[in-house]
This record gives C-alpha cells, sequence and structure tokens, in this order.
C-alpha cells in the first residue's frame, strides 16, 4: 500500500517560485489579521458573501446546480429543499458552516471525515453518507467526442480504511513539524486524499471541505471571507490538469505533488488578493449597495455585464443591481452599451 512521508517530499518543493509564493501569503495573511481586528461589519458582510459562492461554486463543479434565487434561499436556511440537487446543495451548506464555526474542534482524523461525508449526505435520502467507498471507483475524464477514459484507478475499496487511517496520521505528524510549512502540507494532503478516493460519491466537494478545514486549522482563514471554491471553479481546467499532473505514478510512490501545491498557492494568493478588493470596496462605500456596483464597475477593466455584477455581489438582488444600474446610467457615472441580452456597462471616464 502507498505510504506518506511527507517530510521527504517537502524539500522537493522548494523551488524559489512555491518560495515566493509563501512569502506573498504570508504578507498578505498579516494585512488580513490587521484588517480584521478593526472592521467587522465589513468581514460579516463579505463572509455572507462566500458562503453563498462557496455553496454553488463547489457543487457547480460537479453539475450539481439549481436556480440563483433558490441558492441564496437554501444557504440562508430559508426553503426546503425541493430537488436532489438542492438536498446536496443542503448538506454542503450544513458541513460548510460546521467547519467556519467549529474548526478548531474538528481534527483530522477518518472518524471525523466521515462524520462530515455523513453530514454532506444528510438530506439526500442516500445510504452512502458516513461510509467508505464498498467497491472500486474510478477518475475518468471525458474526451472532445464525448467518449470517457479511465485517467486514474484510486485505491481499491478494501485498502481505503488504511489508507486514510496512514493519510491522517501523516498529516498530523507532519504540522507538528515547525520545519515545515503548512501551506506546503496542506496540498500534499488534498492531492493524496483525492488520489485515494475514499467514496462512493462526493470526493471531489470533500477535498475542498478539507482544504477550508485545514487551512483554518492552521491559521489561514481566507476562504471564510472569499470563496475558494469559486476560485477553483473558475480554473476548473488548470485544477484537474494540476491533478493529472500530479497523480502520475501516485500508487508508486513517483508523483510529483509540485503541479498541485503550485496550483492551490497560486488560488490561496488571488484569495487574499481579492480579499483586499473587496475590503477596500465596503470601507469606501460603507453598506450601500449602490455604492458597491459603483465601484465594482469603475474598478473593472473594460466592459461589465449585470450578470457578472450578480456573481459577484450575491447577496444583492438582481431587483436591487437593476435600479442601481439605471441610477448610475442617469446621472452619467456609467455609460450603457449594447441592449437587450447584450447590454453591458463601462465607467464614464470622461466625467471625472
Amino acid at each position: 500500500m502507498r505510504s506518506f512521508n511527507y517530510k521527504n517530499e517537502y524539500q522537493k518543493l522548494l523551488t524559489p517560485e512555491i518560495v515566493s509564493y509563501l512569502t506573498q501569503i504570508h504578507e498578505q495573511k498579516g494585512k488580513q489579521s490587521r484588517f480584521s481586528d478593526a472592521q467587522k461589519d465589513v468581514l460579516e458582510e463579505l463572509l455572507e458573501i462566500a458562503k453563498i459562492q462557496s455553496t454553488e461554486a463547489s457543487n457547480r463543479i460537479e453539475g450539481i446546480i439549481t436556480t440563483d434565487d433558490r441558492l441564496k434561499l437554501i444557504v440562508r436556511n430559508k426553503t426546503t429543499p425541493r430537488s436532489r440537487s438542492e438536498r446536496e446543495i443542503a448538506g454542503y451548506r450544513d458541513v460548510l458552516n460546521t467547519i467556519h464555526e467549529n474548526y478548531k474542534f474538528i481534527p483530522i482524523r477518518p472518524g471525523m471525515i466521515l462524520q462530515l461525508h455523513r453530514d454532506l449526505y444528510k438530506f439526500s435520502g442516500m445510504s452512502i453518507g458516513g461510509s467508505f467507498k464498498n467497491s472500486d471507483n474510478v477518475i475518468a475524464e471525458t474526451l472532445p467526442d464525448g467518449a470517457k477514459r479511465v485517467r486514474f484507478q484510486p485505491v481499491p475499496a478494501w485498502e481505503t480504511p488504511e489508507a486514510m487511517d496512514s493519510l491522517c496520521t501523516a498529516i498530523n505528524e507532519a504540522i507538528t513539524d515547525p520545519e515545515l510549512d503548512d501551506l506546503l502540507l496542506i496540498p500534499m494532503f488534498i492531492l493524496d486524499f483525492l488520489c485515494i478516493h475514499p467514496f462512493n460519491d462526493g470526493n471531489g466537494r470533500m477535498s475542498r471541505l478539507l482544504t477550508l478545514l485545514l487551512l483554518y486549522r492552521t491559521g489561514y482563514p481566507i476562504g471564510k471571507y472569499i470563496s475558494i471554491e469559486r476560485l477553483i471553479a473558475d480554473s476548473k481546467d488548470s485544477y484537474y490538469e494540476a491533478m493529472r499532473e500530479s497523480s502520475e505514478n501516485w500508487r508508486e510512490s513517483g508523483n510529483d505533488y509540485l503541479p498541485f501545491v503550485r496550483y492551490l498557492l497560486g488560488v490561496i494568493i488571488a484569495a487574499y488578493r481579492e480579499f483586499a478588493e473587496r475590503a477596500e470596496i465596503l470601507l469606501e462605500t460603507g453598506n450601500s449597495k449602490t455604492g458597491r456596483i459603483r465601484r465594482l464597475i469603475r474598478s473593472t477593466t473594460g466592459k461589465i455585464t449585470k450578470s457578472e455584477l450578480m456573481a459577484q455581489c450575491p447577496d444583492i438582488s438582481q431587483v436591487t443591481i437593476q435600479r442601481a444600474l439605471k441610477e448610475l446610467t442617469d446621472s452619467g457615472d456609467i455609460l450603457k452599451i449594447g441592449g437587450g441580452r447584450y447590454t453591458s456597462y463601462v465607467w464614464n471616464w470622461d466625467k471625472e
């Protein structure tokens, strides 16, 4: 069975590029910490946005979707799920909330991972929640012609409990080693988790939830305020390519963690940068939703559509966004381009 020795693999990752990534994240972490102590209201606003985006994006990657209005109601626990997709979305919402509120008390152990997986499926009526896979599975990819090809053969079902126990032991030992940076250990753990593929279903969503859990437990709570899952969904092709590169020869302990580590660190850096931008917008505009829309359009290079504004401001209703766009157009702050479904908006720099 595959063994896990993160200390041995760690030294291979300390390239100049990766060290630069780590430096950037450590600097941004300090800035976020100072901001967090002073602006509780802004953090609450960012938290609400991130919850909606994280729940939507992580499920969308797996083809689990519903309408924007229904999604917001489900995330805010204001409605009862109506379909299988909505029941799975509700499960993700609850596990995400559990991690947000109780991460300090959630150890990385097989039993706890099983409990989180159980809760992921608690509304589904399916019996697979909270149990490791009972049959062998494969990681497949869909080719351009629609055909499917096996990309990776994970650990067989009978080896899964032992593999998960070894994996959790390895990460817990590594995190206590002061010579190892947690930011490199987390992507290695997640890659190994995905290669084990311990569940019949839900492996991708669980990997993203575990990413957040590990980041929070090691002092990087950026995912509470900026959706890590959305950033992954928006770069899905790069995500799968990095996973493919890093999983080659995994069964023989000959894989290279670097592509996946590089990818996930890049996502974390992007999250910290977006935090700074969004926090600035909220600080400048306060709770004014029209002010936030105004700031977003002004900070956008080129055109932006109403749909793109809705995606960036999931806590603001479509009606409110439409009203803000009309106010800003009437005042001459922004310019309307095109019409109908092709309508977009740009900042009117000539007015300044």
